[in-house]
Order: structure tokens, then sequence, then C-alpha cells
């Protein structure tokens, strides 16, 4: 688990209490518009995720009226990775295929993802202490440890895998910024700027094989690269669940 930031404030979850609601306004609506904000603006979400923003999305609230809820903007944060986190559904216990298990919470993870695409920017930036988001982890310890692997060895598998699944998802994100932003999201706009790249390819004569994939792309959408790629990590934590090991690997798990 990654240890707190120097310097940030401290764990809502070891905050005391909100106070009781004031007529509408409580936690759950707090988070719930923050996270209404950062969906609705997208890839721009940092400019609109103020506490500010979140008062007046309410109604006739100030900022500070908030804080009494959340206690600071981290705090929110907090509380919105957690929300977020527990639409991820989980079964109640681990099913007799550990990789069909991780699959499916991949699966799962990914649409979650791309409802909230703020969630991947926003995870490694506040310790994942959240309930939904530690029961979620218990729930991968669970699947790696009952065929066969160690606690520690299951928390740097666990870790692996979400890193492939919150990397991916923050890859998409910025490559729908990026179309977005140079209207690459036209096809018209994008074929014309593959021709432009293909030119540039060709021009040296030192890129064939670049050069003719330019000119004619070609290769499994999206979700199938991050299915193809989620497989050969799970490839490799097999492997080592049923103790193959390669030259280059070491017993030792973690730094």
């Amino acid at each position: 688990m990654r240890k707190p930031i120097s310097g940030s404030a401290p764990l809502i979850w070891t905050q005391p209490p909100p106070p009781p609601r004031q007529r509408s306004l409580g936690r759950a609506e707090i988070v719930a518009a923050a996270i209404g904000l950062a969906d609705e603006a997208g890839s721009g979400w940092p400019a609109v995720l103020t506490m500010k923003a979140v008062a007046a999305r309410l109604g006739p609230y100030s900022a500070m009226a908030l804080y009494r809820y959340v206690h600071s903007k981290d705090g929110l944060v907090d509380l919105m990775l957690d929300a977020a986190t527990a639409e991820i559904p989980l079964p109640a216990q681990p099913g007799p295929d550990w990789r069909a298990d991780l699959e499916e919470l991949a699966a799962q993870t990914r649409q979650m993802l791309r409802r909230h695409p703020w969630y991947a920017a926003l995870y490694h930036t506040r310790p994942p202490a959240g309930p939904h988001m530690m029961e979620r982890l218990e729930f991968m310890l669970s699947v790696l440890t009952a065929p066969g692997a160690s606690t520690a060895e299951a928390m740097a598998y666990a870790a692996m895998v979400d890193r492939y699944i919150l990397g991916s998802a923050l890859q998409d994100t910025e490559e729908a910024r990026m179309s977005r932003e140079h209207g690459l999201d036209d096809e018209a706009t994008l074929r014309s700027a593959m021709n432009a790249v293909h030119e540039l390819a060709a021009a040296t004569g030192r890129l064939p094989r670049l050069t003719s994939w330019l000119a004619h792309p070609a290769g499994p959408p999206p979700e199938e690269q991050f299915s193809l790629g989620l497989g050969f990590l799970l490839d490799g934590i097999a492997r080592c669940l049923t103790g193959a090991k390669s030259p280059a690997r070491s017993d030792k798990i973690g730094p």
C-alpha cells in the first residue's frame, strides 16, 4: 500500500464524522455534486473541480460550508475515489477460476473508469484507504492467495494488475483529449493527419515497416488490445503461481 503523501491533509477516514445534515446539504450530496462536475468536464476536470464550484452546484452554499463535511479538498478527493470504487461489483467470494475473477474485475473497473475519467489521474494522489477501495483490494488478495500466492506476492500481483488497468485508462483519456483538441475525432481529419505522418516516415526511406503500416493501418481495436495486454500479465502471474521461473526472475518480491 502506498504511504501518505508528505504534507497532504489527513485521511478523511481518520477525521471526526460529519455534522448532522443541514437542509439538503450533507456529505453524500457534496460528493455526488463533485463527481457530477468532474464527469461532465471530462479531461477538463482539474479546472472545474473546486470547492466553490461544488458549492455553487449544490445551491446557495458557500465553499466554507462544505469544509464542515469534507474537511479539505483532499478529503473530498478521498470520498470521490471511494464512491466511484463502490460502483465496481464484488462477488462475496472468489470463484473457482482466479483468472476469470481478475478478468471480470478488470472489465468492471474499466467500465467505471470510462464513466469517471478523472479517477485514474486522482487515484495516485491519495492513499487508497477508503472502505470500498480496501474491500476491492481484499477481494484481489483473496483471489490471488487461493491458488497459492503468499499475501506479499498477491499484493505485488494486484498492484501490477491495477497499474495496467489505470495506466490504460490514463492513456485512453489523454488520447481522446488530444483527438478532440486536434480534430482527429473527425474521420476526414484523421485520414489527412495519417497521410501526413506517412509522408514523413517515407521521406527518409529508413522506416520501411512503419511506412508500410501507415499506408494501411491495421490491428486489433482498443478493447482487444486491453484484453491482450491483460492476458500477457495474467500469463506471467500464472507462471509464478505454478512455480515456473524465468532466468531473470528473482524470488524477492518488492524493493
